[in-house]
């Protein structure tokens, strides 16, 4: 009993002592609890935050992490692709729903068709007559983001045009500096579809025949005399697909036992008299639908000639003797449409240069039979 007081004894001075003095600091036992549970909050809120910054930072680091540097000597371009690769590329694609739309002649009737058959030109080979549908179902055919055949395509075309090596964004005004007429190459290939990329791709991609591409690319952003090349050059593919529709190719498609190569060397040719008529009678934009239906008329009534001056052409260059800027071997009886203005024209630059291109397919139709232009 004696320890036992004792122990209570001092238990109660212990009391005493913690109460004194929390009275003597002012402060009771019940503010004691209350302050601990608020340091304890504080210190836990704190603790929170930290683990929610260093939680926000370590997701922070993972997101670097998984981000490579790219170096320049990363950023490899597409390879560029040949005219034969891409041309192959459709020779084993299933074209069979773009085939069943196609017509490659033209459908005569009554006069026409007997006059057609007695004394127009002559029917192309049945061997043939495969690769002749085979350009057709090509113009049929739309651009297509999903294919990689295409893309390398128009990336090929900008960079042997512009002279750069690496690749191009799919939309951009940047194709406006090549000819186009807005940031989708797509939009301007009404009527032609691919067949117009493949031409062009033909056009940089040969050896022989690059250097003229880039000079008449050069023509195109002359100040004055500038016209969208692009555009131009989808409308050289329509005067050829209209030649080889209209039959007035296949004599030369039969003598060479080759379709795909004549209409190449035809939109290259004609591109050529455009090229020359345009810089030695300094044409501008605003004689661009003139110039084209004339052009269009005298290819199909000459294909002969125009793919015998080509040839000249390249003979000239291959000897290193230059090349002649007039169309003199082809000259035109009557003076070209535009020509009393050619030069009141090329004054007004900026403003020839603001007016919308006139193509093929928007002058008035020709009527043969029941043909019309596409």
């Amino acid at each position: 009993m004696g320890s036992y007081s004792l122990w209570q004894q001092e238990g109660i001075r212990l009391k005493q002592k913690v109460k004194t003095s929390s009275l003597r600091n002012n402060v009771t036992q019940n503010d004691v609890s209350s302050s601990t549970v608020q340091q304890q909050c504080v210190c836990d809120f704190v603790c929170l935050e930290v683990s929610l910054e260093v939680e926000r930072a370590q997701e922070e680091w993972d997101a670097l992490e998984s981000i490579q540097p790219v170096l320049a000597e990363d950023l490899t371009p597409s390879p560029l692709i040949s005219f034969n690769e891409a041309l192959q590329h459709f020779q084993t694609t299933d074209l069979g729903d773009l085939l069943k739309s196609i017509q490659p002649t033209i459908r005569r009737t009554g006069l026409a068709a007997i006059s057609h058959f007695l004394f127009g030109p002559p029917r192309i080979h049945k061997d043939l007559v495969e690769e002749r549908d085979l350009v057709f179902a090509i113009a049929q055919c739309s651009l297509d983001n999903g294919q990689s055949v295409h893309m390398r395509v128009l990336q090929t075309i900008y960079r042997k045009l512009t002279c750069t090596r690496a690749d191009c964004p799919r939309y951009g005004p940047h194709w406006e500096n090549v000819g186009f007429q807005g940031s989708d190459p797509a939009t301007d290939l009404r009527g032609t579809g691919f067949l117009s990329l493949m031409h062009t791709l033909y056009f940089v991609m040969d050896p022989e025949i690059l250097p003229l591409a880039r000079e008449i690319y050069k023509l195109s952003q002359h100040p004055v005399q500038n016209f969208p090349f692009c555009v131009m050059s989808i409308n050289m593919t329509r005067i050829a697909l209209h030649a080889l529709r209209e039959e007035v190719l296949s004599k030369e498609c039969n003598r060479r036992q080759q379709v795909v190569a004549v209409l190449n060397d035809f939109y290259v040719a004609t591109f050529l008299h455009l090229y020359q008529l345009w810089k030695s009678q300094q044409k501008t934009i605003s004689d661009s639908g003139h110039v084209l239906k004339e052009v269009e008329l005298f290819a199909k009534k000459n294909p002969k000639q125009f793919l015998k001056r080509l040839e000249g052409y390249l003979k000239e260059r291959r000897a290193g003797t230059g090349h002649r800027t007039s169309p003199d071997t082809l000259s035109h009886s009557n003076p070209s449409p535009g020509d009393t203005g050619s030069r009141a024209g090329s004054q007004g630059g900026k403003e020839g240069k603001e007016m919308n291109f006139t193509g093929v397919c928007e002058l008035p139709p020709e009527m043969e039979g029941e043909a019309r232009l596409i």
